[in-house]
């Protein structure tokens, strides 16, 4: 197999952040992915319902994604009603992309929280698991969930060459610019009244106050 992968983002991005934006950058440059998909949740299941509406999200994640070629939006999940639910995106992105490998993004603790996943174990037949790690910080594995604990220990390389040998089926670690960024701390010091000007692009900033998000008024 030659092609080279694909990488997919998902999130809330309540707001989109420079940390996703190093991520999605480390993930590039360390795995050798040609492009990565931005997915905003639409109707996030497992998580609370995001502040700013599915819209203004999107709208986000655009501004911040300008100037980033190879960084593209997907706006499927925004446009549907239905729950935001990974196994189900990454079964459209498999049928639109054939062969080509996919590698979904994910951070240690998302990753650490797998197993709660709905139809979690389908999710390695569509795409490879690359696990965002702090330098320093290795994954405990240990602290995994029995099944998911299995399916780490059975999938897991050292070997990035593995996510172009084959379209699905790898997990591997990456090591990431540690950035102490949050978007529940950018949201609180939004709603304190608190500068926060070097945690977001400036078009991102520029969004948030036109539109008073996040003012806790």
């Amino acid at each position: 197999m030659t092609e080279q992968p694909i990488g997919i983002l998902g999130g809330t991005f309540d707001p989109v952040h420079r940390a996703h934006l190093q991520l999605a950058e480390d993930a590039c440059a360390n795995l050798g992915l040609v492009q990565v998909l931005w997915i905003p949740a639409g109707n996030p299941p497992h998580r609370d319902r995001p502040q700013a509406s599915a819209e203004q999200r999107l709208a986000m994640v655009a501004l911040a994604l300008n100037g980033y070629p190879q960084f593209t939006i997907d706006d499927s999940e925004v446009r549907s009603s239905a729950p935001s639910y990974t196994v189900a995106t990454l079964q459209r992105l498999r049928a639109i992309h054939g062969a080509r490998p996919l590698v979904l993004l994910l951070g240690a603790d998302a990753f650490h929280g797998l197993s709660k996943w709905h139809r979690w174990r389908e999710l390695f037949a569509l795409a490879h698991i690359a696990i965002a790690t702090r330098p320093g910080y290795a994954l405990d594995a240990q602290a995994l969930d029995g099944k998911l604990h299995e399916e780490y220990l059975r999938r897991r390389s050292g070997d990035y060459s593995c996510l172009t040998a084959q379209a699905a089926g790898c997990i591997i670690t990456f090591a990431i610019t540690p950035l102490d960024i949050s978007a529940s701390a950018i949201r609180a010091r939004l709603a304190a009244g608190q500068e926060i000007q070097d945690l977001l692009p400036k078009p991102v900033l520029d969004y948030i106050a036109n539109n008073h998000l996040y003012s806790g008024h």
